[in-house]
């Protein structure tokens, strides 16, 4: 190669002049090995490597009629709470580049998961396939995309039609069940909850938790009164004051959110309560709510389920099909501050929140 082509980026057509073979031997050995004889295929390949030859995306995009683009909408991932987006969104953004996609994050005017945004995406060509989240009970958004075969995966269960579609989750059930019984091996007694309505089209995941401290709690004969709110910090502390009247000193509370467990930490000081010595409170999410106050909490394992959702959108970019999957992920608790029963004085208080709606 001369000295002005030493930083050249090689071409196809370096590679099939280097090989003694068709610019097209190159494309096939590259797409369709299995069209080339072993001997050939093998000769083009070591000189893909030795002359650092990579195909351009952009022409393989074009080739293909592919973007390379998963989409998620963050009308949707983001009513999930606000710390639990950022770290989700983190997660895929990091898993993208080992299943060869990239992120395009898209919003609509819609105020609930509709179809117009995602129609809109596919439209332009930007996407190949969705992301979901903030899946529901008469979601309308698989439907559509099983209609138009446009590949996806969702973070949640899809309970119109799980047998339909590729999914991965968090047992909710499982991480408050876990809540309980790590309050009852620290030496708390009674065990308070504070959850979501049931009354809504999100309203499944609400009952997975409560599901889980209720079997739990009565199994011990512990369960104490149980609360419900919006996801709102002014309206999770309301609750919990309410929630707390009837407990006592060395009784405790599990929480469907962080940041409702945070609600029940304000509404405790406000009582004069030190979290943690007097009062236990057990969040969920892992969320950066959590680490920042001190609160124990049911981490999911977000890493685990965007490897899970982007796996399974290659297998159908790859095959062509959806091949209906569903895995139900364990979270596991990581204690904190707010359950130690042997600390002198309560978890700190820090500044409000701001609200965040689910």
């Amino acid at each position: 190669m001369r000295r002005e082509d030493a930083h050249r980026r090689a071409t196809i057509n370096d590679v099939a002049r280097a090989a003694a073979v068709s610019r097209q031997t190159v494309s096939n050995v590259l797409n369709k090995p299995h069209l080339v004889r072993p001997e050939t295929l093998e000769r083009v390949r070591q000189e893909v490597d030795r002359l650092g030859y990579r195909p351009s995306q952009a022409a393989q995009g074009m080739r293909s009629q592919r973007a390379g683009a998963v989409g998620i909408e963050l009308n949707a991932v983001q009513r999930a709470g606000s710390d639990v987006a950022q770290l989700f969104l983190t997660e895929l953004t990091v898993a993208a580049p080992r299943f060869d996609v990239h992120l395009v994050p898209f919003a609509h005017e819609s105020t609930f998961p509709a179809v117009e945004g995602y129609q809109d995406m596919v439209r332009r060509r930007l996407v190949d396939a969705f992301v979901l989240s903030d899946t529901h009970v008469g979601d309308p958004r698989p439907e559509w995309l099983l209609q138009t075969r446009i590949p996806f995966a969702a973070f949640g269960r899809l309970y119109d039609q799980p047998e339909l579609t590729c999914w991965a989750d968090v047992d909710g059930a499982s991480g408050t069940a876990q809540a309980v019984e790590h309050l009852h091996a620290r030496g708390y007694r009674r065990v308070a909850y504070l959850g979501w309505p049931h009354d809504r089209p999100a309203s499944a995941v609400a009952e997975a938790r409560w599901e889980g401290w209720s079997t739990a709690a009565s199994a011990r004969g512990t369960a104490g009164p149980e609360g419900t709110c919006e996801q709102d910090l002014t309206d999770a502390t309301r609750a919990a004051d309410a929630l707390l009247e009837p407990l006592e000193p060395g009784d405790a509370v599990v929480c469907a959110s962080d940041l409702l467990a945070l609600g029940v930490v304000y509404a405790a000081y406000a009582r004069g309560w030190r979290v943690g010595p007097d009062l236990g409170v057990v969040g969920f999410d892992g969320s950066l709510i959590a680490s920042r106050h001190g609160l124990t909490t049911v981490e999911q394992p977000l890493a685990l389920i965007a490897a899970a959702l982007l796996g399974g959108i290659t297998d159908q970019l790859t095959g062509g099909a959806l091949t209906p999957s569903g895995q139900l992920l364990e979270p596991t608790l990581t204690p904190g501050p707010s359950t130690d029963r042997s600390a002198t004085t309560g978890i700190p208080i820090t500044a409000p929140e701001q609200s965040s709606r689910r």
